[in-house]
């Protein structure tokens, strides 16, 4: 019987260990030596263990016989890792014992940690325009810009870009959700990149004229036409070009690059790649792994005076994701940053 239970614990798709009635653990599996010590067959399991939550259920199930759950944190690859232990009783020879069955709950603890920080983020947003906002009125209405119309004009035109402001950011959490609701179906219309660079050009000439920024294209000499979804793309182009346009406009240029198809090392199929590039200041590369994080700003105070939300460049990677491609970004402080987007063919 015991080489059964031995084979079954083996068994088991999770991290599994057994502990006899005189407290000492006899039996592990493979999955659980990942998990914790790899010697620790034989020895008592408060020193194996040594988290009090676990302890305290092990012994109850070995007193009162009921099944129970506690949870068990620990470190693995370098990163937290988190676990619900179900401890429940079983029937040996040699007597009565405890097997645990550790469930890792990482990801759901991320998922939780990330939808929290998700509304922490959105709620500091909005905090902030509804509060400049309140003050404008309270002062409008009841304080001393209640008889200075030049007073009133001028608040009325901050709390006008303070509303347009809020309008911005609860479009791109409209357009988030949306993205990420299909970003599992790939799609698969024709588009023609050249037509569509062409077309986000022309329609943001005026805002680099504006800012005093030369837009210059480069295209292939035959068309480029990629399966995806145009309206999509055309938002991740935009975001793109604007962002370079409003940030590196100190360097006068932005450049639009579009390449031929061809095999590329990252997807290992053809592909063809989107270059947008900036000659501002930049920014230093350690912003790099973050920057496509929701609400992640290398500068927040001039990303809001700009106008932005942060989502942008979170909205661009779940696009290029449904669109089963890369995105690769490169920036050197003092030389411009510079945006490839992959796209397979």
């Amino acid at each position: 019987m015991e080489r059964v239970l031995a084979s079954v614990v083996d068994a088991l798709p999770q991290p599994a260990v057994v502990i006899s009635e005189d407290e000492r653990i006899v039996m592990v599996n493979d999955l659980a030596t990942r998990v914790l010590d790899r010697s620790m067959v034989g020895r008592h399991f408060i020193t194996a263990l040594r988290q009090p939550a676990l302890l305290d259920a092990v012994e109850a199930t070995l007193r009162d016989r009921k099944t129970r759950s506690a949870s068990f944190l620990t470190r693995r690859d370098g990163q937290d890792a988190s676990f619900t232990v179900r401890c429940a009783l079983i029937e040996r020879e040699v007597g009565r014992a405890v097997l645990l069955i550790f469930e890792d709950t990482s990801d759901v603890e991320s998922a939780g940690q990330m939808r929290r920080d998700f509304v922490a983020n959105v709620s500091h947003e909005l905090r902030t325009p509804l509060t400049a906002m309140t003050g404008f009125i309270e002062t409008i209405l009841r304080g001393p810009a209640r008889e200075d119309a030049a007073a009133r004009e001028r608040f009325l035109g901050i709390m006008e870009a303070e509303a347009a402001r809020m309008n911005r950011l609860v479009g791109d959490l409209l357009s988030l959700s949306r993205v990420e609701a299909s970003e599992r179906m790939r799609p698969k219309d024709p588009v023609s990149l050249d037509a569509l660079l062409q077309s986000v050009r022309h329609g943001l000439q005026t805002l680099a004229s504006e800012a005093g920024v030369e837009v210059t294209l480069d295209l292939p000499e035959h068309e480029v036409v990629v399966p995806g979804d145009e309206d999509q793309l055309r938002q991740v182009l935009t975001n793109l070009v604007e962002n370079a346009i409003k940030y590196g406009k100190d360097g006068g240029r932005v450049d639009l690059h579009l390449s031929a198809s061809a095999m590329h090392p990252r997807l290992r199929s053809e592909a063809v790649t989107v270059t947008v590039r900036d000659y501002g200041p930049g920014f230093d590369p350690v912003h790099i792994p973050r920057l496509t994080e929701r609400f992640y700003r290398v500068d927040s105070h001039r990303s809001r005076e700009m106008g932005g939300t942060g989502l942008g460049l979170a909205i661009v990677k779940h696009i290029v994701n449904r669109h089963r491609g890369r995105v690769q970004i490169d920036s050197t402080p003092g030389q411009g940053a510079e945006f490839r987007v992959i796209l397979p063919v």
